[in-house]
C-alpha cells in the first residue's frame, strides 16, 4: 500500500510501531491493481475482534474475543508482546466456532502489546483472514519500550534494533544511556533518534551472518520526563542469519533475489501503477504474513461513497516493508502483469494463486524469507522512502545517523 502524505488530501501516515512493535498499523493495509475491488461475493468485515484494531490503553479487565457473525473461525492465532518476548496466549472456541476467547481468568497484561490473527470461513465456503493489534494501559507515570526484534529470532543482516517508547521522552540522553546494544563480534553500533518517541540502533553496514546481537534495558527508575520513570530492566538477544538481499528495479519489471555472493533467482514483478508509485530505497521486512486482509479504506485510497478501492480478505504471502503500507505480497487476482506493467497501488506484487503455494514465485520468496531482509526498489518514479518509515534507516548515510544520538 502507497504512503499515506504523498497523496493529496488524504491524512498524514502514522509510524507503525514495527514488529510486533510492527502492529500498529494492522496487516489490512495492501494494494491491489487500479479498479480491482476484490473477488465478487467476498466477504466484508467477517472477522470481528474485540478490543478494536489499534486501540491504546485497553484495561486488563476488558473483554478479548475474536468472533464472526457468519460461519465458523478455522484458526486463531493471538501473540503477547513484553519486554521484546512473545508469548502464545491460549484461547478456547465456542461449540459453534462463532468466537473465541482466551483461556484462564481472561485478563489482559498490562503494558503489552496483542496481537490477533485469524482465519474464518463464512456459510458459503469462503475464506477471509484479519490480522489486529492492540496495546494494554501502561500505569501512570511510566513509560515502557517496545521493542524489535524479539527475543531469541533469527533475522536478516538488514534488521534494525528499534524502540518505540510508550510515552514521549524528554530527556533522551538519559534513555538513551540506559539502552546498551553490543554485539559478537564486536561492531560498531550507534543510535539514533526519530522524534520524542523512536529509537534505532545499527552499525554502519549490514550485520555480519552468525552475529549474536544483546540489547540491555536498563530503563527502570529512569526518568525519561518530569515525574514519567521507566519500567524495563532486562536484556534480551537475537541472532542474526543468512545474508540475503533482493533488488526491485519497477522499469524492468523484475527482482533480483541474492543470497551471500549469489544469484538465487530473478522473479517477475508488478510495482507500483502511474498515480500510485513504489518508492525507492531501502526497506526491511518486519512482517511475514501467510494470508492478511488487505482493505484500502484503512490507508486512504477510498471511493466517493467512502469504501475502499479494493477490499481482499486473502491476500497471500504477504511481507510488510514500511510502516505506512508498503507490502510485498502474492497477487493471484492479475496474473497477466507480472514482469510486463506496473498497477498496483504502490506494492511490490508476485505471482501467487488464491489460498498461496509454495510452488508460485511468492510462496517461493515467502519460505526464503526472514524478518530482517533488506528489499531495495530502483527506477520507479517516486522519492526515497524516509529512514523512519518502517525500518527505513539504511537510507541514512552514516554520518548523519550518528549525528542523531543525543549522547555526545
Amino acid at each position: 500500500m502507497k504512503h499515506l502524505h504523498t497523496r493529496a488530501g488524504r491524512a498524514g501516515a502514522v509510524l507503525a510501531a514495527v514488529l510486533t512493535w510492527a502492529g500498529l498499523l494492522a496487516g489490512a493495509a495492501g494494494c491491489v491493481p487500479d479498479g480491482i475491488v476484490g473477488e465478487p461475493g467476498a466477504p466484508r468485515d467477517s472477522i470481528r475482534v474485540t478490543p478494536g484494531d489499534g486501540s491504546e490503553g485497553v484495561r486488563a479487565g476488558a473483554r478479548f474475543e475474536v468472533r464472526v457473525p457468519d460461519g465458523r473461525l478455522e484458526s486463531v492465532k493471538v501473540v503477547r508482546s513484553q519486554d521484546a518476548q512473545e508469548t502464545p496466549v491460549p484461547g478456547t472456541f465456542s461449540v459453534d466456532r462463532a468466537s473465541w476467547r482466551p483461556t484462564g481468568s481472561g485478563r489482559l497484561a498490562l503494558a503489552a502489546r496483542y496481537t490477533v490473527d485469524a482465519v474464518a470461513l463464512d456459510g458459503h465456503g469462503r475464506r477471509s483472514a484479519r490480522h489486529t493489534t492492540f496495546t494494554t494501559y501502561v500505569p501512570d507515570q511510566r513509560f515502557v519500550a517496545y521493542v524489535v526484534p524479539e527475543q531469541r529470532s533469527t533475522v536478516g543482516t538488514g534488521m534494525i534494533v528499534s524502540l518505540q517508547f510508550s510515552r514521549r521522552i524528554a530527556d533522551r540522553a538519559a534513555v538513551e544511556r540506559a539502552v546498551r546494544v553490543t554485539a559478537r563480534p564486536a561492531v560498531d553500533i550507534r543510535p539514533h533518534w526519530f522524534g520524542a518517541g523512536r529509537l534505532d540502533f545499527r552499525p554502519a553496514h549490514y550485520w555480519r551472518p552468525g552475529t549474536r546481537v544483546t540489547v540491555g534495558l536498563r530503563l527502570r527508575d529512569v526518568e525519561g520526563a518530569p515525574g514519567v520513570y521507566g519500567l524495563q530492566h532486562r536484556t534480551f538477544s537475537f541472532t542474526v542469519g543468512r545474508h540475503q538481499t533482493s533488488l526491485v528495479d519497477a522499469a524492468a519489471h523484475t527482482m533480483r533475489v541474492r543470497r551471500g555472493d549469489g544469484l538465487l533467482a530473478t522473479l517477475p514483478i508488478t510495482a507500483g501503477a502511474p498515480r500510485t508509485t513504489t518508492y525507492n530505497g531501502k526497506m526491511v521486512v518486519t512482517e511475514l504474513l501467510e494470508m492478511t486482509r488487505m482493505n484500502g479504506a484503512t490507508v486512504g485510497f477510498k471511493r466517493a461513497d467512502g469504501k475502499g478501492e479494493y477490499d481482499i480478505p486473502d491476500v497471500p504471502h504477504a511481507m510488510r516493508l514500511t510502516g505506512s503500507g508498503t507490502f510485498l505480497h502474492g497477487n493471484y487476482w492479475a496474473p497477466d502483469v507480472f514482469g510486463n506493467a506496473n498497477v498496483s497501488h504502490g506494492c511490490v506484487g508476485l505471482r501467487d494463486v488464491k489460498g498461496g503455494s509454495s510452488g508460485t514465485p511468492a510462496g517461493w520468496f515467502f519460505d526464503r524469507s526472514l524478518v530482517g531482509d533488506v528489499v531495495e526498489v530502483v527506477n520507479s518514479n517516486d522519492k526515497k522512502v524516509a529512514p523512519d518509515n518502517g525500518l527505513g534507516g539504511w537510507n541514512m548515510g552514516w554520518k548523519q545517523w550518528k549525528a542523531g544520538g543525543a549522547v555526545t
